[in-house]
């Protein structure tokens, strides 16, 4: 089953937990075995997997991201002028495979999904694909 989802966004760089909703998707399945692709159609916006218990990891890693790609830089020629915003979404990936065991995503103790925005704010979208088996 494939399901899209509409996120609404409030800054230019943020990471939103999705876990939630990605786990009421799966839910709606049933009890099955298989796996969830998390899908983010978009050119300057991700998908991650990280830590979901202490909020400085998400402060950090935007940080670090703006440290690395900084918004602004004299050399980018990219005409929107979201350079950035492209080389973060290409870091971050634009998916995640989560395990599926007994209708439950398999995901570690300290583990969420995020949607990562990092061109915003905007109204974007996810996927996610169940697949059984």
């Amino acid at each position: 089953m494939l399901y899209r989802e509409t996120i609404r966004t409030g800054k230019r760089d943020e990471m939103i937990d999705i876990t939630r909703r990605v786990e009421a998707l799966v839910w709606r399945e049933g009890r099955f075995d298989g796996i969830a692709l998390v899908y983010c159609p978009h050119t300057t916006a991700g998908i991650a997997i990280n830590e979901n218990a202490d909020p400085d990891v998400k402060r950090d890693v935007l940080m670090r991201l703006d440290e690395v790609y900084p918004w602004e830089h004299p050399k980018y020629r990219h005409a929107e002028g979201n350079t950035a915003a492209h080389l973060k979404a290409i870091t971050t990936g634009t998916s995640q495979t989560v395990i599926v065991a007994e209708g439950r995503l398999l995901l570690g103790r300290w583990q969420g999904i995020y949607f990562c925005e990092f061109d915003g704010p905007r109204e974007r979208e996810f996927c996610v694909k169940i697949v059984k088996g």
